[in-house]
């Protein structure tokens, strides 16, 4: 099983010259060879509440005088008043309250673990009015608030994430999120659950699969894919870029005539991603049914996760992603990082779920 990275990389300091703006605690960080948090306790002065071998203490002073470093006052403050309270920011157009809806199961979780370590929770809603975006460069400012901060969603804004890691506000994304050096993410184990999906459609004997997956970057869709090459590969079975069908909008892209395309062709299971929208898969089964045709008995039907919550029939084959576990690992994550302890959850596996939308290829008419 694959491991999140480790948030703790010795680095150098960066060029004088070619610096913008004040160092900030991730150079220290990297500079020292230590966390984030180790960097804030030591200049907070706040050495009393864990235990920071003297050496390490030394470093870290050493590299912030080198780089010139100056605390931010404000972040100071904020830093002082820890009031037991952790954070949640939702980057979804509607904060995910609803029972139905695919994140509800994440913030059963996060609630009652972080009941269990004895914190509040804040729900930061300000994403409902536009998206991340919504508030501008400032916009997750306001998570400051609480001691820490908790993060979910496909897509969420870079710049400000950055910001937050840099001056060492505690900061945890619910899934996968490693192209930002020092983010601290837990993450589902969707490369392994596909591979699984995709054994278990070649055992069966199929032998030419298509993904349709929505065009986007986000992580869970590129380890999906990714995972779905490789058990194509491992089975030996055709994995080129035929083997994707990648599309913005898939309910006008995915037609009857695509669909009959790949069957001519050979094609005899279709996999699609589950995302928030379920996009991919809802189109695909509205295709299927308009083309006249039923799962498993013309073609077998796989999701890359579960179908969206409303769709309401017999089982679909694909895996079952753990909410529920990756919400409480998020938030132990989290508790460790206000408290300025290294941690680190490992990937949670996703159980394979069999269902009847799947079966053996159909017989070819003879």
């Amino acid at each position: 099983m694959e491991t999140p990275p480790q948030r703790q990389r010795p680095g150098r300091a960066p060029a004088q010259g070619n610096r913008t703006g004040r160092p900030r605690q991730a150079e220290v960080a990297r500079l020292a060879g230590v966390s984030q948090a180790t960097v804030s306790l030591v200049l907070a002065g706040r050495t009393d509440k864990v235990s920071i071998a003297p050496e390490t203490q030394r470093r870290v002073l050493e590299a912030a005088r080198t780089l010139g470093y100056v605390p931010d006052p404000a972040a100071r403050r904020l830093a002082a008043a820890r009031n037991n309270m952790l954070g949640v920011f939702s980057f979804t157009a509607t904060f995910p309250t609803d029972v139905r809806h695919s994140y509800y199961p994440f913030l059963v979780g996060v609630e009652c673990e972080a009941a269990e370590q004895g914190y509040d929770l804040v729900l930061f809603t300000g994403s409902s009015t536009g998206g991340a975006g919504s508030g501008g460069p400032e916009a997750l400012s306001r998570v400051r608030l609480a001691d820490g901060c908790l993060f979910l969603g496909r897509h969420a804004p870079a710049a400000e994430l950055r910001r937050l890691v840099d001056d060492g506000f505690p900061v945890v994304h619910l899934g996968r999120r490693d192209e930002l050096d020092g983010l601290s993410w837990v993450g589902a184990d969707y490369i392994s659950a596909s591979r699984e999906v995709v054994a278990h459609l070649a055992a069966l004997g199929h032998r030419k699969i298509v993904l349709v997956r929505e065009d986007d970057e986000a992580p869970a869709s590129t380890d999906r894919e990714h995972g779905f090459l490789k058990g194509l590969e491992e089975a030996g079975l055709p994995a080129g870029p035929d083997a994707v069908f990648r599309t913005a909008d898939p309910a006008s892209a995915l037609t009857p005539d695509v669909l009959r395309g790949w069957l001519d062709a050979g094609v005899t299971a279709l996999v699609a991603e589950e995302t928030d929208t379920g996009a991919a898969w809802l189109a695909l089964e509205r295709t299927v049914a308009e083309a006249g045709l039923s799962a498993p008995d013309d073609l077998s039907l796989a999701v890359l996760g579960s179908p969206p919550p409303e769709r309401d029939s017999a089982p679909v084959t694909g895996f079952d992603i753990p909410r529920t576990e990756l919400g409480a690992a998020a938030v132990r994550m989290l508790v460790a990082l206000v408290a300025g302890e290294e941690a680190q959850e490992p990937l949670v596996a996703c159980p394979f779920r069999p269902g009847a939308s799947v079966g053996p290829p159909p017989t070819p008419a003879g």
